[in-house]
Order: structure tokens, then C-alpha cells, then sequence
């Protein structure tokens, strides 16, 4: 029995961010803007799109201007290059920063994406991608000097193929994000030979068993 003059406990009207993101994760792309300096100091975007369920990156481009007519195309470049796959992705989240446009939402919603923004001054509603592009510094913009922007996309578009076929993530049991299952077991691993390559110059190693 309630006491008199005490209000009941308020009921949640809905799903915490946190269980949203848990349980749309597979419908959900998120996107970013990287800053990088090329080594004679200057200012280049790159544009990141990661997927929540798989961790599957996209770096749509790079460019030293950022337009809002540059961004809207790369929204359309996109929608291209996944194919099919645009068809399972409900949501897009991104922050507020005036590069995107009401276009670029509309390319979105095209594909019968809704845009949901984050709140002004909470990068931790994009935590994923946050954590990317936190990843994209300490693996290989720290550890190269980018000399222009034809180099910055070469960069980065080879650790995009390092990342989504060879990187392993702790929230898909390790497996990479094009990976759709573990490799069976060797019978004897100690009698097949690690083959090692170099990328970008051996700043990362990728290891595979000789056929």
C-alpha cells in the first residue's frame, strides 16, 4: 500500500541511449570528420562512416575543404559502394557540425535512413566513432608523415582494407569486420609456416599461415 502524499516511482517512457545502441546496432552507420596535417602544415578532412554491428570502416574521402556541397557527395558515394547492404541500416548518427547540410540528410533519408543527432557537446552519443578515429591517430597518423592529399588517401585507404579484413575486435570475438566466421583449427599449427606483410612501410604487420 502506497503512503499518502508520496509519488509513485517514475516510469522510463523509453530505451536508455546505451540500450538503443545495444539493440539497433546492426542498423545503425555512424560518421565523423577526421583532421590531419600533412607535413608541410596543411589542414586535411577525411570524412569516416563505421558501421555499429559489424565495425565495418568507410572513408568516403579526403579533401582540404570541406564543403558542404563536398560532404553531400560523399553521403552519395556511400549509398553506392555499400549496394545491398544500405537496405539493413535504419539510422545514421552524426554531431552537429555545420559541414553537414539539410542535403546531406535528405541523400540519407533517401535511402530511408533517419538521421538522429547527437546532443551539442556529447561526443560520447558517437563514442564508436570517436574511438575510430582515436584508432586512425595512434595506429598510423602518428606514425607517418603525410605529405599531401594524394598520399593521405592512399594512407588511409589502405588501412581501411587492413582494418575491415584483417583487425580483430573484441565485440565480434575478434574476428575482422568482413569476417563472417573463425577460420577452422589446424590440425598442427606447428608445422605450417607464418607468412608476414608489410603494410604501409611495416608500421602495421598482417601474419597468415602459408598455403
Amino acid at each position: 500500500m502506497r503512503a499518502a502524499g508520496v509519488d509513485p516511482a517514475p516510469r522510463r517512457s523509453g530505451p536508455t541511449w546505451r540500450e538503443f545502441l545495444t539493440a539497433q546496432a546492426h542498423t545503425i552507420i555512424a560518421c565523423d570528420f577526421l583532421h590531419l596535417d600533412t607535413a608541410l602544415g596543411q589542414g586535411l578532412y577525411a570524412l569516416a562512416f563505421l558501421e555499429h554491428g559489424t565495425r565495418r570502416l568507410h572513408i568516403a574521402g579526403v579533401t582540404a575543404h570541406p564543403t558542404r556541397e563536398w560532404t553531400v557527395q560523399q553521403a552519395r558515394n556511400l549509398a553506392v559502394n555499400l549496394g545491398t547492404r544500405v537496405e539493413s541500416l535504419r539510422f545514421l548518427l552524426r554531431d552537429r557540425d555545420d559541414k553537414y547540410s539539410p542535403s546531406f540528410d535528405t541523400v540519407l533519408k533517401a535511402e530511408d535512413i533517419e538521421v538522429i543527432k547527437s546532443a551539442p557537446q556529447a561526443p560520447r552519443m558517437n563514442a564508436h566513432c570517436e574511438r575510430i578515429i582515436r584508432t586512425l591517430r595512434d595506429e598510423i597518423l602518428d606514425q607517418i608523415l603525410i605529405l599531401n592529399e594524394t598520399h593521405a588517401r592512399k594512407v588511409l585507404a589502405e588501412y581501411q582494407r587492413h582494418y575491415n579484413e584483417h583487425r580483430p575486435h573484441r565485440a565480434r570475438n575478434q574476428l575482422p569486420p568482413n569476417a563472417h566466421q573463425q577460420p577452422a583449427p589446424m590440425p598442427d599449427i606447428n608445422a605450417r609456416k607464418v607468412l608476414r606483410t608489410r603494410v604501409l612501410g611495416g608500421i602495421i604487420n598482417e601474419y597468415r599461415y602459408a598455403a
